[in-house]
């Protein structure tokens, strides 16, 4: 078990801190904490607060993703998904949404707008070096094995 520890940011006690919505959910829904609706109109992005800051174990990054009800049903996603929140950040988390919909969309206090998954970052180091090793598929990128 990892501690995560939220602090709810004032004027957001009626805002709900990120939870589970099942048993063996992987992530945790996100609240909207906007003061008033914000319109989201077709093709346009807004930064929607959603009320608390987090403190977690720095072997541990957030990952910010869309709700796929909200996107398959209205085209409301996440820009920059999955986003990555550092362990060492102590501001308010906020989602970066967008409407990929063909209809504007209202994003109204306490709606639940993303989720969250917690992952674990392996620590690494980087190495220069003039050569690669070689392997079977070597430089071959995009589409490279077929459509």
């Amino acid at each position: 078990m990892y501690p995560i520890q939220l602090k709810r940011l004032p004027g957001n006690e009626d805002v709900p801190l990120p939870r589970r919505m099942s048993e063996w959910a992987a992530g945790f829904d996100l609240h909207a904490a906007v003061a008033e609706p914000v319109v989201l109109t077709p093709g346009e992005r807004a930064l929607i607060p959603a009320g608390f800051a987090m403190a977690m174990p720095a072997e541990l990054e957030a990952q910010i993703r869309p709700r796929s009800g909200l996107a398959y049903k209205h085209g409301i996603t996440c820009l920059n998904s999955p986003g990555t929140i550092d362990a060492d950040y102590r501001g308010e988390v906020k989602v970066l949404l967008v409407n990929l919909g063909q209809q504007p969309f209202a994003i109204e206090r306490g709606e639940r707008i993303a989720q969250m998954v917690f992952q674990r970052v392996p620590q690494v180091t980087i190495e220069e070096t003039d050569e690669l090793p070689d392997t079977v598929r070597g430089a071959g990128g995009f589409g490279h094995t077929g459509v």
